[in-house]
């Protein structure tokens, strides 16, 4: 706790004077009218949240209503088609035995039958199944009972009093309801009794249900008994947005209908979530009427007030930001000129001094008196700088000079020992062609009319430096380069990627030997030239590499010392800090008895690119 205040009181020291204005004005304005308002909110939230569960009971009371009318009438239908003595006895006689009777059944008594179907448009089928050999089946309306599945189920009609719905029939159950009775018990000759089954389509039982896409409540018909069969409207706005989630919440939903608790709303929590549901229990159907709602689509409204209240905050604290802000400007106004000032100094404009406009012998107030102490600093940091900078130039420019001495002198003298060599031991016409290669690159390191040369330069330089090893030694040294031709003309420093081929040449070959060397360049991030040496020798040691990149990172300071194998890659990278900062040198990756790649990096800005 003591270090969180200590911490608080760090960043309230440190605000301007702006920021703890405007501070202390969002705590006696700001907070009050925050807490007032979400409480406020509050309150609306459970009121809309009451009114929300009261009006889905009403709908769900409503329904149940409904569909309990719809069950009387369809309970009265089978009444009246029972009534129909005729009919039911002639269906258990031997229907074959007389073809004239048959006829005079089906103009008469079945044609009565079916006009009292049609004229229920609720009722899509109604059927019998009927355990009589000599049965004459006319569809829909009479089957034998061998077509009824399942067989058995008369035992279930007579437990439940003769008479039982099924919210899912057992023929095309997906889409329709179906109401089974038992019409006449087996007689001696019969196996099973006679069945009437009457079949609705679920989209005209259901039909207000199923009609309803819009609304915050989403009604379903669950299965008391499976929780995985439902009857619902796929395109109601609830379904559509829960997705593949639907089936989970009705899951859940479901596992906590309870017929004695129905006037208590279930929650749900399902993902991010949260789900109401209210239901009634239909025993006949031996299924649940829900309403299910979700949370969001509920409090949609108060979020709606919670935006509000937040746009208006902040418009408000904007504009006391606003006004805050105007007011210390104009009272300091003399210090946003001194803060300015030190601003730019600090990105390096070190003549941007304050202007005081204090005449004579004026003292000016505190302000004025920092003003002008802080432009005497400015003035002394000047003259410091300038002499530091002096000195630095004074040791890097002697520094260079014998570097540029070192390597000319060791390249010349290494190429004319192996000239005379070659001469004594060869004796043949191919010294000319080496001494055209040898002469190339004479006039290439002993010609310094600029500090850096185009890129293609170099490379030429490289390509008869390899001319001549191939001619002197009698090797097979293959020089390969993929760069795009925009960059062959951008400026580098010369004489920066030879020593590292000679270097590759040299110590990457085995022994009588040949290796393949490969040049690419980059350009990383517009900001750094990478150019890289890739050779496929003999690699170099763990120990020994581990030793070079430590030699590499050392500070770019320390002086320059030749080791064994003459000045090689130590040199090259510490003359490109020494002119280009720590972002800039070489850096080596090597893999033993495989490969090895030296990478230069230079600044990428051409205009700010000079040699050594």
């Amino acid at each position: 706790m003591e270090y969180l205040l200590s911490k608080m009181r760090k960043l309230y020291r440190n605000a301007r004077i702006s920021q703890k204005l405007f501070l202390a004005f969002s705590m006696t304005i700001a907070i009050p009218v925050f807490i007032v308002s979400f409480l406020f909110i509050r309150t609306q939230e459970t009121q809309l949240y009451n009114e929300a569960m009261a009006n889905g009971s009403s709908h769900v009371a409503r329904l149940n209503e409904q569909l309990r009318s719809r069950m009387d009438m369809l309970e009265n239908v089978s009444s009246t088609v029972l009534t129909q003595k005729t009919f039911i006895d002639f269906i258990h006689s031997n229907m074959r035995e007389d073809g004239l009777r048959l006829v005079k059944f089906r103009q008469n008594h079945f044609e009565q039958m079916h006009n009292i179907i049609q004229s229920n448009e609720m009722i899509s089928e109604l059927s019998f199944y009927v355990d009589n050999p000599n049965l004459y089946e006319i569809w829909p309306e009479i089957y034998h009972y061998d077509r009824f599945w399942p067989q058995d189920y008369w035992l279930t009609l007579r437990d439940e009093g003769g008479a039982a719905y099924r919210l899912f029939a057992y023929k095309d159950g997906e889409h329709t309801l179906s109401y089974y009775r038992l019409v006449r018990l087996q007689e001696q000759q019969q196996k099973h009794p006679s069945i009437m089954e009457i079949r609705m389509d679920h989209s005209v039982f259901f039909s207000e249900l199923l009609d309803d896409t819009g609304g915050d409540f989403f009604s379903v018909i669950m299965d008391g008994a499976d929780p995985s069969k439902h009857v619902y409207n796929a395109q109601h706005q609830f379904s559509l947005h829960a997705g593949d989630q639907l089936e989970v919440i009705l899951g859940s939903i479901h596992q906590q209908l309870d017929m004695l608790q129905q006037n208590s709303p279930i929650k749900v929590k399902v993902g991010d979530n949260t789900y109401y549901a209210l239901y009634r229990y239909i025993a006949p159907l031996e299924a649940y009427v829900v309403d299910i709602a979700s949370h969001h689509a509920l409090m949609k409204e108060p979020r709606y007030w919670y935006g509000l209240v937040v746009a208006v905050t902040c418009l408000a604290l904007l504009l006391m930001l606003l006004i805050v802000s105007q007011t210390t400007k104009r009272m300091l106004r003399r210090l946003d000129l001194v803060l300015s000032s030190m601003r730019k100094v600090r990105k390096g404009q070190l003549n941007e001094k304050i202007d005081t406009g204090l005449e004579g012998n004026e003292t000016g107030d505190e302000i004025d008196e920092v003003a002008i102490s802080y432009n005497k600093m400015l003035d002394e940091l000047q003259r410091l700088m300038t002499q530091v900078v002096d000195k630095q130039l004074v040791a890097k420019n002697a520094q260079l000079h014998s570097l540029h001495s070192q390597i000319n002198s060791h390249f010349l003298y290494n190429a004319l020992e192996s000239i005379r060599m070659l001469a004594e031991v060869e004796r043949q016409p191919a010294i000319a062609d080496a001494l055209v290669s040898l002469g190339s690159l004479l006039r290439y390191s002993m010609q310094w009319r600029s500090d850096t040369v185009a890129l293609r330069e170099e490379l030429a330089n490289i390509q008869s430096y390899i001319q001549f090893i191939n001619f002197m030694e009698g090797r097979g040294l293959e020089l390969s380069t993929d760069i795009p031709q925009e960059v062959l003309s951008y400026a580098i420093p010369k004489m920066c990627m030879q020593p590292i081929v000679e270097n590759a040449v040299h110590h990457a070959a085995p022994s009588h030997g040949t290796i393949r060397i490969h040049i690419t360049v980059e350009v990383e991030s517009d900001s750094v030239l990478l150019i890289k040496i890739r050779d496929d020798g003999v690699g170099v040691e763990p120990q020994v590499l581990a030793q070079l990149q430590a030699v590499l990172h050392e500070d770019l300071d320390t002086p320059i010392v030749a080791s064994k194998n003459g000045l090689g890659l130590e040199n090259v990278h510490k003359r490109l800090q020494l002119h280009y900062g720590k972002d800039s040198g070489l850096w080596i990756d090597s893999v033993k008895g495989n490969y090895t790649c030296v990478t230069i990096h230079l600044p990428w800005e051409n205009v700010n690119l000079g040699g050594w």
